[in-house]
């Protein structure tokens, strides 16, 4: 029945009496239910709250598990430490060619490491193409790069060069020592018996075999570039004590463009160094 028709309800009126009774009792049922409902609600929220306290970690008084340290079944997570640097990988082959072998193009020659045996012989000696004093001799693939870079300097620098030496056998080279042990090698212990060697100035003769070279052109040329084409000079002005010998700009050994290469980005100007082995400033 609409609220407003109650109003008009006759209180002496049988009829009406018992539906205004109805509707106290109505009234009150709705009452006791809604009195027992809500602590079941109640009870309900605080499971729900519990529930989602246990799954996140928080604490039933709203704190969470850590607050007072790390629980034994839950322990905290450890701080993020610093990433490790990445590991150095060494991709270069130093074991690639024989430093012992005079046949290798590796092979390390110097005064505590002669040639063996003492009349060893290249068997690829080929005669090198270019520009010279004595017609030179080398071995076939460090021939070839001789020419490569001669072309070169010519053509990138127009600076031309000249062979004033290469290769000289044990017998030639006891003909050339004249007993200073800092400029020449004695017989069996010489670079140039190997055939990979070439001396190597400028082709108008300009401070040939003298260390003005270095100051020249053609002499500074061949220092930044000579990599290039697998040469190395051999005799810094600094490693006297390493090789034994004093500064020779003119002196180029071939040792192939990977080792070439290799030393000028690691920073090395020796074999002895690069390749870890004695220095050899005497003979023994």
């Amino acid at each position: 029945m609409p609220v407003d028709a109650r109003h008009d309800r006759d209180p002496y009126d049988p009829y009406d009496l018992r539906e205004a009774m109805a509707d106290e009792e109505a009234a009150a049922l709705s009452r006791r239910r809604l009195a027992v409902a809500l602590p079941v609600i109640g009870v309900l929220i605080a499971i729900a709250a519990l529930v989602v306290g246990f799954v996140t970690g928080a604490s039933p008084g709203g704190g969470s598990a850590g607050a007072d340290g790390a629980s034994a079944s839950n322990p905290p997570r450890p701080a993020p430490t610093a990433a490790a640097p990445p590991a150095v990988v060494e991709t270069f082959d130093r074991a690639a060619h024989s430093l012992d072998d005079p046949a290798s193009i590796w092979v390390v020659v110097n005064k505590l490491r002669p040639i063996v045996p003492d009349d060893y012989e290249p068997a690829d000696l080929v005669d090198v193409p270019v520009a010279h004093t004595w017609e030179p001799l080398m071995r076939h693939e460090a021939s070839d790069a001789a020419v490569a870079m001669f072309d070169t300097a010519a053509n990138e620098a127009g600076l031309f060069l000249a062979s004033n030496s290469a290769y000289r056998s044990y017998w030639a080279q006891d003909e050339v020592y004249d007993g200073d042990d800092e400029t020449t090698a004695r017989p069996g212990y010489s670079e140039h018996q190997t055939g990979l060697v070439m001396d190597i100035g400028a082709e108008s003769g300009e401070c040939s075999l003298a260390e003005c070279f270095g100051e020249t052109p053609e002499g500074a040329w061949l220092r930044d570039n000579a990599y290039r084409f697998g040469f190395i000079l051999r005799y810094p002005a600094d490693k006297r004590d390493v090789t034994g010998y004093t500064y020779e700009p003119w002196h180029f050994r071939y040792v192939g463009v990977d080792l070439a290469t290799e030393m000028r980005e690691t920073g090395f100007t020796t074999l002895e160094e690069f390749f870890g082995l004695p220095a050899a400033p005497d003979y023994e």
